[in-house]
């Protein structure tokens, strides 16, 4: 619980920081249903705590605020604004309370908890895109425990004129259940997918497990981009069914060796210090944030994955053991009738 009074956020100017509006297609529960679907996080916990430092130009007064997500209402915190924020725009500052994801999944929480900050991160990177706000900066490198990242908005330079499909694909998005993530999707679908997690997703290496081609599947980076900006093409990273040992790896969720793919990203070394560590983990939740919205636009089914044991990679595909470890996952179904064409580029897809 916040201190002070629960103010609503008002409606902005055209050239004002809308926090309501980004808030909306962000982080806040849904009117409805009262539940935080938009951003997903491991077994409902949304142990993610936001703070908003306001500067000139948005749509609440100067000072700094604490959000909550379930009434969409902050409460003034200070009316102090932090010297780095400059004069226009907001800073997110996004921390955790453990506890909640730690109830659930006892010393598994931590790592989640990283992921599920990636995960908030990447939806207000994608709510300021599809809003036409200038693109956000993040800090997603860990360098300090609390908080953990932070994502600074700017306002419009003149007026915004956001993506209305984008954004009310952003409200829409839910993780499909299990039983129903069947049908690998097209090779140009994957090799989207595989575009956006290697654009978005930091230090980390990125690969999909085929379930059709009993195969691991990277980009091939090694081609020239082609005129039409299309994905580069895939090739063969490692033969054979790898969802039976990622269904293991998985906590064993079983139903991963039945999926018609699964998207992994991997390369966080078992030495690595702690700042590098939070670094893989948050950049794992944004790219996979951002893959799987990539996914959605292309008819494609999707459910993140984060619990993962013992999940050596790199050792499985004969490198190094302890280098390759598996960070974070989507697992991905076939497309809906009538799909978007997965080689075309849209207003949507975001830069990161």
């Amino acid at each position: 619980d916040w201190p002070g009074d629960a103010l609503p956020l008002p409606p902005a100017d055209a050239d004002r920081l809308d926090l309501d509006r980004l808030l909306r297609l962000s982080l806040a529960a849904s009117p409805a249903s009262r539940r935080l679907r938009p951003n997903p996080s491991a077994g409902g916990r949304h142990p993610v705590d936001v703070t908003l430092d306001v500067g000139g130009h948005c749509s609440l007064p100067p000072g700094r605020y604490g959000y909550d997500p379930l009434r969409h209402r902050v409460h003034r915190l200070s009316a102090a604004v932090a010297p780095a924020l400059g004069t226009a725009g907001a800073t997110v500052a996004l921390s955790v309370t453990l506890r909640r994801t730690r109830s659930h999944y006892g010393h598994r929480a931590r790592p989640l908890a990283l992921l599920d900050t990636g995960h908030a991160a990447g939806a207000l990177y994608a709510a300021a895109c599809a809003l036409g706000l200038p693109e956000p900066r993040l800090d997603l490198t860990g360098r300090c425990p609390e908080p953990l990242a932070t994502v600074e908005l700017r306002p419009p330079a003149g007026r915004a004129y956001g993506d209305a499909a984008a954004q009310r694909s952003l409200t829409d998005r839910r993780s499909t259940e299990p039983a129903l993530l069947v049908g690998t999707p097209p090779p140009a679908a994957l090799a989207a997918v595989l575009a956006t997690a290697d654009r978005c997703g930091g230090p980390l290496r990125w690969c999909v497990a085929a379930g059709d081609q009993r195969a691991l599947l990277a980009l091939d980076t090694s081609r020239p981009p082609t005129a039409d900006a299309a994905p580069p093409p895939l090739r063969r990273l490692a033969a054979g069914d790898a969802r039976p040992a990622l269904a293991a790896w998985a906590a064993g969720q079983g139903w991963l060796a039945r999926a018609g793919a699964v998207l992994l990203g991997y390369g966080c070394p078992e030495d690595a210090p702690p700042p590098a560590i939070r670094a893989a983990h948050l950049h794992a939740g944004h790219g996979v944030h951002q893959a799987s919205l990539t996914a959605v636009r292309l008819g494609l089914a999707t459910r993140p994955v984060g619990s993962w044991q013992c999940a050596d990679l790199g050792a499985a595909l004969g490198e190094a053991p302890g280098r390759d470890w598996v960070v974070h996952g989507l697992a991905l179904g076939g497309p809906r009738p009538n799909p978007p064409d997965p080689t075309s580029t849209t207003s949507e897809d975001p830069p990161c």
